[in-house]
Order: C-alpha cells, then sequence, then structure tokens
C-alpha cells in the first residue's frame, strides 16, 4: 500500500554526471524495497566547489576535476553509458524547473532520462528552453504551459526545494536522505540497500 511505502529525498542536478549514474540505481530501489523517491533540485555550484570559472581555475582544481570525470566516466563505460565533461559551466535553473514539472506530471523519469543522457553526450543544451521544450514535447510534456509556470511558480517552487535542501545540509549531489540519514554519491547506494534491509522494507 502507498502509505506503507517509505520516501527516500533524492537531491539531483542534471549538471551532476555522478547524479546521472544515481538515477537507475535509485530507480531499482522502488522495486527491490518498500519505498518512493521524492527527487528534489539542487544546484551543483561548480564555481565555489571548484576554483571559480574555467578561466580563473588553479591547476590543482583542474587536476581534481579531471579524476572526478575519470571515475564518472569509469562507472558509465561499466554500464554502457555515455558521459562528456560539459566544455561549459552550465546554469541548470531552468532546467531544474523543468524537472519540477515533470515530476508534477507524473513523468520525472522519463523526462530527466533523457535530458540526463543527451546532456552529457552533448547534445542538450539545458541553458536553452527551445531545446528543453523538444524534450518535453518528445515525452508528452505541455511545453507552452512549462513556459508559464518558468515565468511565475517555476522560480518559487525552486526555491523552496533549495531551501528544503539547505534544511537537509546537503552539499552536493546525489544526496539521499533515507530515514534522516544522509547519503552522497552514486556508490552510496549499495549502502542505502542495506539500511533498507535492516529496516524491514526488502519487497
Amino acid at each position: 500500500m502507498a502509505d506503507a511505502l517509505l520516501t527516500i529525498k533524492l537531491y539531483y542536478d542534471y549538471k551532476s554526471p555522478f547524479a546521472y549514474l544515481a538515477m537507475h540505481p535509485a530507480y531499482a530501489l522502488m522495486e527491490s524495497h518498500r519505498v518512493r523517491l521524492h527527487y528534489i533540485p539542487h544546484e551543483l555550484d561548480v564555481r565555489g566547489a571548484f576554483g571559480g570559472d574555467l578561466e580563473d581555475r588553479p591547476e590543482r582544481e583542474w587536476r581534481k576535476v579531471r579524476y572526478l570525470y575519470l571515475d564518472a566516466r569509469r562507472y558509465a563505460n561499466a554500464r554502457g553509458l555515455i558521459i562528456r565533461g560539459p566544455q561549459k559551466i552550465f546554469d541548470s535553473k531552468l532546467a531544474l524547473m523543468s524537472g519540477l514539472w515533470a515530476d508534477r506530471h507524473g513523468l520525472f523519469r522519463p523526462y530527466s532520462d533523457r535530458v540526463f543522457e543527451r546532456f552529457f553526450k552533448r547534445e542538450l543544451d539545458i541553458e536553452n528552453p527551445h531545446a528543453l521544450a523538444a524534450v518535453m514535447k518528445e515525452t508528452g510534456l505541455d511545453a507552452d504551459a512549462f513556459q508559464r509556470y518558468a515565468a511565475h511558480d517555476g522560480p518559487r517552487e525552486l526555491s523552496a526545494a533549495f531551501a528544503t535542501g539547505a534544511r537537509d545540509g546537503v552539499f552536493g549531489v546525489p544526496t539521499f536522505i533515507v530515514d534522516g540519514e544522509p547519503f552522497w554519491g552514486n556508490d552510496r547506494v549499495e549502502w542505502i540497500v542495506k539500511k533498507l534491509d535492516a529496516m524491514g522494507l526488502r519487497r
């Protein structure tokens, strides 16, 4: 029954390769355990985390970024996914509003799967409203209604989501909150499984 499901908060950003890698293992939790996912956008602060704009980034920070993408590609290659590093620092706020919109209409997964995949193949500009609208139409979402949402309720709802993340102590994505306990990183899903098993939530 729906009221017997534990809600897991999943904080994501479309420009995070590790959030992309976390999505399908997260979906699988709903099949293996009595849980549901609550998708919450959280903008990854790339400049703050990795030394400012690309032209200002010190070599030490570049080493960190190159290594993180090396790790991301290792995970991706094992699953037949493609992850190419973005060639600029993207503002993902509009895309994150589109994630809220898709979730509101019960289409978060098919929409987000396309956004993540195409962004990391460098086939989708997540700052471009026309590009996002094309993905929405393909997924069955009303892109014109989304434009109105993005101009009115969207920014307020996105700010509320960011505030929720701040209250939960989220500092990066993907972050899962399971029964009040945070798990950060795509490689923490196996720990979540152990926690859910200990809680007797295996289907």
